[in-house]
């Protein structure tokens, strides 16, 4: 809002009566400006549209106040002016009447009482200050509105390229997981189709075996490298079915006591704990939401992933526990439990902690056995279970995999 003082139009052919009237209102701190004539006055509205009222003299010669006001109101821009006539006659009804009808708002009659000249200016001052502050008001509003207009437009220009996002995402997802049910497929039907000519290799390359045992030396070797190259193969594909098995098969979870689960795993691996001369030690785990099988294949892949990774010339241990958030018997639903399979093992450098459970990774080459599939299936498994797999390792000091499944969602038993 403006900060300037309100400005008055004083019209009148004698320079006493201009100074009067400035006498009288200069104590309301006003700005004035003078006009001798109905022509002087005109020609100072040609570029001064901004005064708050005007105070004009009817008899005036040349043009009168009337006239003057007729041809002020004439302009657009001057119309929202008030004009008050300053008359020495007591004009009557008719008279009055033509003022007003020429735009005038008031009459204040000579000899001029202060007050009233005060009361009627103060009151139309007021109005046009007001007045002034509803038009900011209202351009605020309207630059507020043109800046909202242009914030809604962009917004539903970005709303729009938004959803043509989501749309082409969502295509790509299905096509994705199409790509993904036939590549399943075609993993799964390859290595089906493959186990019966294998299984035709094992059998022939070992009554090959049979026939050149202790007759030619060169020929038995080359036989038992047949055998071995098909054993590794079987084992490439059993693992393939497995893995393609865990991912489009229908998972069913149930609370599950693992401990038991644990105790048969050692039972079954206990001729080969025994002969690689490894500590296996379990820790009580709580109960879990999963599917009993695949935490079969879980912790059996990774135990022997422990074994496979021993060090040679040291005792080897394997040690796994759990840990929860919640310290307090009744287990709420959301909590998470983190199960920790530790070894001592040769370990690996950590920044290899990802690429270890891709496919067919084997990170110290060709000395020892497997596809490469194994921790694959792990994480496999984790997804299956909504969970996470990692692995924390130094090279040397021995490898730690940390496993997060859901607890079960009820009361620990």
């Amino acid at each position: 809002m403006s900060t300037l003082a309100p400005k008055i139009l004083l019209v009148d052919d004698r320079e006493d009566n201009l100074l009067s009237l400035e006498i009288i209102l200069k104590p309301r701190g006003y700005q004035f400006v003078r006009a001798n004539s109905g022509k002087e006055a005109l020609k100072i509205l040609l570029t001064e549209f901004d005064f708050a009222l005007i105070l004009m003299d009817v008899n005036m010669p040349n043009l009168n106040g009337f006239e003057t006001a007729t041809f002020i109101y004439e302009r657009e821009k001057l119309k929202r002016i008030p004009i008050i006539f300053i008359t020495a006659n007591n004009y009557g009804d008719e008279n009055m009447f033509k003022g007003y009808q020429v735009g005038g708002i008031d009459f204040i009659q000579k000899p001029i009482q202060p007050e009233v000249l005060n009361a009627k200016v103060g009151l139309l001052v007021d109005l046009y200050i007001k007045n002034n502050q509803l038009l900011e008001q209202e351009e605020k509003l309207i630059a507020v509105n043109r800046i909202l207009q242009i914030e809604i437009s962009e917004r539903r220009a970005s709303d729009e390229k938004v959803q043509q996002i989501n749309g082409r995402l969502l295509e790509n997802l299905a096509r994705l997981e199409i790509a993904n049910n036939d590549l399943g497929r075609f993993a799964f039907m390859a290595s089906h189709d493959l186990q019966e000519p294998l299984r035709k290799i094992r059998v022939f390359s070992s009554k090959l075996n049979e026939k050149y045992k202790g007759v030619d030396q060169g020929d038995s070797e080359t036989v038992s490298r047949i055998d071995k190259a098909a054993e590794r193969m079987q084992i490439l594909v059993d693992s393939i079915l497995a893995l393609t098995k865990i991912s489009s098969g229908t998972t069913a979870f149930e609370k599950c006591n693992l401990n038991p689960l644990l105790e048969e795993i050692r039972t079954d691996m206990e001729e080969e704990i025994k002969e690689k001369e490894v500590t296996l030690t379990i820790e009580p785990l709580p109960p879990l939401f999963v599917n009993r099988d695949l935490m079969r294949q879980l912790f059996q892949n990774l135990i022997s992933n422990s074994i496979k990774y021993r060090k040679k010339d040291s005792n080897s241990v394997i040690k796994i526990y759990a840990e929860i958030d919640s310290s307090d018997i009744k287990i709420t639903v959301g909590t998470d439990c983190f199960i920790f399979v530790e070894d001592n093992g040769i370990g690996f450098d950590q920044k290899y902690s990802n690429e270890i459970f891709g496919m067919l990774s084997k990170l110290h080459g060709s000395q020892y056995e497997g596809a490469g599939i194994g921790l694959a299936i792990c994480r496999k498994i984790v997804d299956v279970h909504h969970g996470f797999i990692s692995a924390r390792s130094k090279l040397g000091q021995g490898a730690t995999f940390v496993i997060s499944l859901p607890l079960y969602k009820g009361e620990a038993a």
